[in-house]
């Protein structure tokens, strides 16, 4: 069983920057890839990115890509998720998930599920 709880959530401008964090509570953290996905109002799941259990190789979604950057702290238990150059249309509910097998951008591989952090984006 893996408890995951996500932090870093707010309201941030356009431009602006804001970095996620979410804590696992894995008994052997390293056994599972990690990812971030999103929902929107209209209650689109969207995939943003995966980190592989060791750190070194990373997925990301495509209109994320160049401005996200997710990374991994075994030792801590924690995934992040730096998000720069922030958009209105980033405004979203954001996951923290986990899976036991390969860096998938399809929700239904990932069996560990955060409550989810608000970030908001105003133009």
């Amino acid at each position: 069983q893996v408890h995951l709880v996500e932090s870093g959530g707010g309201l941030v401008q356009a431009g602006g920057s804001l970095r996620l964090s979410c804590a696992a509570s894995a008994r052997i953290f390293t056994y599972y890839v990690m990812g971030w996905f999103r929902q929107t109002a209209d209650n689109e799941r969207e995939f943003v990115a995966a980190v592989s259990r060791t750190g070194t190789q990373t997925h990301y979604g495509d209109s994320v890509k160049g401005r996200f950057t997710i990374s991994r702290d075994n030792a801590k238990k924690t995934v992040s998720l730096q998000m720069n150059n922030l958009e209105p249309e980033d405004t979203a509910i954001y996951y923290c998930a986990a899976n036991g097998f390969n860096l998938y951008d399809d929700y239904d591989h990932y069996e560990y599920w955060g409550q989810g952090t608000q970030v908001t984006v105003s133009s």
